[in-house]
């Protein structure tokens, strides 16, 4: 029997790997790291480390690197450092280039001009984020226009970025999300923290005000709780935000700063009285199915991304009081929270990465054939959107999707669904 020929694949428009930072990085490293051993050819595109003081390394798991620089600017890193990738890509075609973030649009026509085919990883509602102003929100809006118009597929991690993209633009959608590792990873190292098995609340974010880490930080302070508050993360733009969710905690709340060992950070998660999840813009989210895998009782932003993932092993909140409700009732009856733990570990069975590389490797081969439509759809809006891009305002900044009023059990994660 003969077997299709390897591939080579380039990933291109995130910080790159070993991942570090968030659920593109994730996704490249899981994904990336299966295509290469089944024999495709992998390059990854990685932003250098100013102050480095070893040279980056040429191979990841299987994957080849290309490290190149971006620019030190919020507004200008990702698309300076995709620009110098996509130049690199075109004197070294590839069979098939994914691009993630839909931010990098404007670079398509030249992956086309060339007959390289691309499909785009579009993410989440970036333009909904806080941290982008009138100018920002507008420039991520005509993005996911670009990107729908000039990509010869386009990917989405969730159902309800698939329905956006769909209802928005009348484009159709790859659904590939991400996986969610089943890991047991024991409480030895939680004494390095002065902490113990079912002794904390936890929340693990970036601090940033759609991922609500205030709000959290409030409600928990307003609480009666007795377990403290852990809160790992941090982020490189947002000293002013920073300062908001400190001055919100009070003494039962610890902040660690980012853990980027994962062994630990996988104890933390896995031995939570609750793991409070306040991401609210992003898609299926890569902290949140890692909690699940770990059996932790998540207390979620009520947003659709979300309960998509925890269904009816979630609690849900809007609001300070909420959290605070949550919190109490959490440290009141432990058994049925570890009940809940349980469910979200039923449930993270259905997000497999093996799964979802076939569905990438399946996708690259239909790249590679070109079996794709030569007419894609214009890019123009069907709507007008729930408001202009410019005045969307936190907290009620969700995509308003429909939502049933029992969340019902995922089915087993396909490789791909249209």
């Amino acid at each position: 029997m003969q077997h299709p020929a390897p591939l080579r694949v380039a990933l291109v428009g995130t910080r790159g790997v070993p991942a570090r930072y968030g659920g593109f990085e994730t996704c490249v490293e899981e994904v990336g790291r299966r295509l290469a051993e089944r024999g495709h050819d992998v390059v990854v595109y990685c932003r250098t480390s100013p102050g480095a003081t070893e040279p980056p390394a040429d191979f990841h798991l299987g994957m080849r690197l290309v490290h190149l620089p971006a620019a030190r600017k919020r507004s200008l890193e990702t698309l300076s450092h995709s620009a110098l990738s996509i130049a690199h890509l075109l004197a070294h075609r590839p069979d098939a280039a994914f691009v993630f973030n839909a931010a990098n649009a404007p670079l398509l026509p030249a992956l086309r001009a060339a007959r390289i085919p691309v499909a785009t990883h579009v993410d989440g509602l970036e333009w909904k984020r806080a941290k982008w102003g009138g100018a920002g929100r507008r420039y991520y809006r005509l993005a996911e226009s670009l990107a729908v118009r000039w990509s010869d597929a386009l990917i989405a991690d969730a159902e309800g970025i698939a329905t956006y993209y769909d209802r928005e633009f009348g484009a159709p959608t790859t659904r590939l999300t991400y996986g969610a590792p089943l890991i047991r990873p024991g409480d030895g190292r939680l004494a390095e923290l002065g902490l113990e098995r079912g002794g904390y609340h936890l929340v693990v974010a970036r601090f940033e005000p759609e991922n609500h880490v205030d709000l959290i930080v409030e409600g928990y302070a307003a609480s009666d709780a007795s377990l403290p508050l852990v809160v790992v993360g941090s982020a490189p733009y947002a000293d002013d935000y920073t300062r908001r969710v400190h001055s919100l905690a009070d003494p039962r709340v610890r902040f660690l700063g980012g853990v980027w060992d994962q062994e630990l950070l996988d104890q933390l998660y896995a031995n939570s009285a609750s793991y409070l999840h306040g991401h609210s813009v992003g898609g299926t989210n890569p902290s949140l199915l890692r909690a699940i895998g770990a059996g932790a009782c998540v207390v979620a932003f009520d947003v659709d991304f979300n309960r998509e993932v925890v269904a009816d092993a979630g609690r849900y909140f809007r609001a300070p009081s909420d959290v605070a409700a949550h919190v109490e009732s959490v440290e009141a009856d432990p058994w049925a929270a570890a009940q809940a733990g349980e469910r979200a570990r039923e449930l993270a069975a259905g997000y497999d990465w093996d799964a979802v590389a076939d569905g990438y490797e399946t996708l690259a081969r239909t790249l590679a054939d070109r079996r794709f439509p030569e007419q894609r759809p214009t890019g123009r809006r069907r709507t007008e959107g729930p408001a202009r891009a410019d005045a969307v305002d936190r907290p009620e900044n969700v995509v308003p999707l429909p939502r049933p009023e029992v969340a019902p059990a995922p089915e087993p994660l396909r490789a791909a669904q249209q």
